[in-house]
């Protein structure tokens, strides 16, 4: 009787055990992390990715939406950790700042979260209407799109962020060179006569339109530059990211759809 007793009570364990990922501890201390504002950017920009998929934990390591983790970075007191894990799944948590904390690292947190909201609440929606030409002279529309994946690379010719990715970028456009479902575009801000004597000397190798400053602030409401748009093959918004590390990941599971 014991026996079978022991071996119900274990197999219960196991069941409600069974099939649920296990997550570890912060892959940094949470409060040494705080401590200096360099080096807590450092990890911020290498480490947390809020554009990609990834399951959201709260203060008590309770599973919430995404939406609600962003919105509690935005408006709150806490930063996101990554934890360590034994898959490929990426486990974000939140830990509250300390009051003795760099300052300036809330502040930073705060405009990172609002930015990654405001991308996120995005997905699902449909790209704005658009007919464009290139500086090939190539009309670029949702009409002649229509059916394909299209890569977005919003940027300007000043922003230096966006000419350091310039190689990864065109790498990506060359690995994916005999899909002809997937399409790269890019919207610049500067001029057809700015962009042809920059690009002789910096060659990328998305199609270029010109003249984009109005429609990307205004249309996009975009702030910050890099900014990268996945469109699925039905015109909706897969994905808005910050830059390429984000693009790389979200761009392969998108081709594999």
């Amino acid at each position: 009787m014991k026996k079978s007793i022991i071996f119900i009570i274990t197999f219960l364990i196991f069941t409600s055990t069974f099939g649920q990922t296990k997550f570890g501890k912060p892959e940094v201390d949470p409060f040494q992390i705080q401590r200096n504002f360099s080096e807590w950017s450092v990890y911020q920009s290498e480490k947390i990715m809020l554009s990609r998929d990834f399951i959201a934990l709260d203060v008590l390591s309770k599973e919430i939406s995404k939406e609600s983790f962003l919105e509690q970075l935005t408006n709150g007191n806490f930063i996101p950790l990554r934890l360590k894990s034994d898959d490929s799944i990426y486990y974000y948590k939140l830990f509250a700042i300390q009051k003795d904390s760099d300052s300036s690292i809330k502040a930073t947190i705060n405009q990172i979260g609002f930015d990654a909201l405001k991308n996120y609440k995005k997905e699902g929606t449909a790209f704005p209407k658009f007919s464009f030409k290139d500086l090939d002279g190539n009309e670029v529309s949702n009409e002649t799109m229509k059916g394909k994946i299209i890569v977005i690379k919003c940027w300007y010719i000043h922003c230096t962020p966006c000419i350091k990715e310039f190689p990864q970028v065109n790498r990506l456009v060359e690995e994916y060179k005999d899909r002809k479902d997937i399409l790269f575009v890019s919207l610049a801000e500067d001029s057809a006569e700015q962009l042809k004597v920059f690009l002789a000397r910096k060659p990328l190798l998305y199609s270029v339109i010109p003249d984009m400053k109005i429609y990307m602030n205004e249309t996009l409401d975009l702030n910050a530059f890099p900014t990268h748009f996945i469109l699925n093959k039905e015109g909706l918004i897969a994905k808005v990211l910050p830059n390429f590390e984000s693009l790389e990941v979200a761009l392969a599971k998108e081709s594999k759809l």
